[in-house]
């Protein structure tokens, strides 16, 4: 795997990726590809299993941005909100980005299609930025080069730089390029919550915005604070506490700072919540206290705790499909150390086997996160001479069909990204632990954070200016 990128490639205008697919098959042999993007991902492979690799060319346009004008007092902000939506185009993964353009194009007045086609511009972005009272007009221009036209246009109000919001409203903008381009989400306006642990043992919850700016605290309890879970309309965030000494299961309304208990009676300590699509309902595991199992609360009529598995097996994890209709968890069904992923109704019931298994040859897999384009559920394994790997699944192929993210170091927590296409998770290298930023399309890595050691990332639904403004609440986070 080669070095983590800030950025994609710079160079042709048209330039084509690579995918590491990998299949799962017994007897197949893993083969190197000369000149692929992507080193070869493993030698060793899953306890009874040979990994395949195959390579699958991804084609990225290019995309020009010419430098922001200011009109009416937003002079200032335009070299800043250009700044935000070039780095974000850059870490969509989509496009390949095009730098040190020639003065003599992009200073030249209005858009000379010629000369950018030659340049080999497939997209070029322009942009406005006009003072409008209490803060400013966002005006955006698409150009398809090749036809020589503005394929769309479109105003966007952002507040000015000093306010909360304007970094999440910048952000929305850029997930509309996107959308306009593939007609697909972004991933620019969203958030990872994650629990940072400090050299007491304490932890803490934090947030960071997408391209790594923005870190703040959530939390100030002085314990551990675990699991964060962002609702599907990212307003609220449920988390485990130990701040009263036992752990218990809270909600906290993030716009005003409010926390709530979620009282699930006594017995069991609950960890790993997650948020039904509805956000009605919080899936939960219960551990210990003769009560273990998977369960669900209704937290909008503050009612009805609900047992959906139970018995001699730690179901742990619980991650619901974008439907609502599906629960993908992990479990010990087949052995105290050989935890896999499975995927059940998200009422209860038979509970089918995703992650890859032969008997009597283990395995060791974890920590699912259900994809929102609703087929595949990502999920760490120990795989790789002890070390651990984030993995992609196609839920229908039920383990025969396994996509290797990562390589390098101990990789884990996987959180998918709301464009289904991202996921961030806690890696560790020679150098530190931080977070991490994958496209699960090329195989490109990121750093989002590092010198932190953290763990368990959430990573949001796409949030809208308004939730651009987190209050920390009373306890001083």
């Amino acid at each position: 795997m080669p070095t983590p990128l800030a950025g994609p490639n710079r160079g042709p205008a048209r330039a084509a990726g690579t995918l590491a697919l990998l299949v799962l098959a017994l007897g197949l042999r893993p083969a190197a590809p000369a000149g692929a993007e992507l080193a070869a991902q493993v030698q060793d492979s899953i306890p009874g299993v040979r990994l395949g690799l195959l390579y699958e060319s991804s084609f990225r346009p290019s995309l020009a941005i010419k430098p922001f004008e200011g009109r009416f007092g937003g002079s200032g902000a335009a070299p800043r909100v250009e700044a935000i939506i070039a780095r974000d185009l850059r870490y969509s993964d989509r496009f390949e980005t095009l730098d040190s353009l020639p003065a003599s194009v992009v200073g030249r007045p209005g858009v000379d299609y010629t000369l950018w086609d030659e340049l080999g511009v497939v997209w070029l972005l322009t942009g406005q930025v006009e003072g409008a009272g209490e803060g400013f007009v966002l005006v955006l221009e698409l150009h398809d080069v090749v036809y020589g036209e503005v394929r769309e246009r479109s105003r966007i109000r952002i507040p000015r730089p000093e306010e909360d919001g304007f970094r999440m409203a910048v952000h929305r903008a850029s997930d509309e390029v996107v959308r306009w381009v593939f007609d697909e989400p972004g991933m620019a306006a969203s958030r990872i919550a994650f629990s940072r642990r400090f050299a007491d043992g304490t932890q803490e919850v934090y947030t960071i915005d997408s391209d790594g700016e923005n870190l703040r605290r959530l939390t100030r309890f002085e314990d551990l604070t675990l699991n964060p879970a962002w609702s599907p309309d990212g307003g609220r965030l449920a988390y485990i506490s130990y701040r009263s000494g036992d752990p218990r299961l809270y909600e906290r309304e993030l716009t005003t700072g409010e926390d709530r208990v979620i009282e699930v009676g006594e017995g069991g300590q609950a960890i790993t919540p997650a948020y039904h699509p509805s956000g009605e309902i919080l899936a939960f595991s219960l551990v210990g206290g003769g009560r273990s199992g998977l369960y669900t609360y209704d937290v909008r009529n503050d009612c009805c705790l609900s047992l959906l598995t139970g018995g001699r097996w730690d179901d742990l994890s619980p991650t619901y499909s974008p439907d609502g209709r599906r629960l993908a968890f992990n479990s010990n069904r087949l052995g105290t150390a050989v935890p896999q992923i499975y995927v059940m109704p998200a009422s209860g019931g038979e509970a089918d086997l995703i992650s890859p298994y032969v008997y009597g040859e283990g395995g060791y897999f974890t920590s699912p996160d259900w994809s929102p384009t609703g087929d595949r559920v990502a999920f760490h394994g120990r795989i790789d001479s002890g070390r651990y790997h984030i993995l992609v699944a196609d839920v229908a192929a039920r383990g025969s069909r396994v996509l290797q993210l990562t390589a390098e170091g101990n990789n884990e927590d996987p959180s998918w990204a709301p464009d289904g296409r991202h996921l961030v998770f806690v890696g560790e290298r020679n150098y530190g632990y931080g977070l991490f930023v994958v496209d699960a399309a090329t195989g490109r890595i990121r750093t989002l954070l590092g010198g932190m050691r953290v763990r368990v990332p959430a990573w949001s639904p796409t949030l809208s200016v308004e939730d651009g403004s987190v209050t920390m609440g009373s306890d001083g986070g």
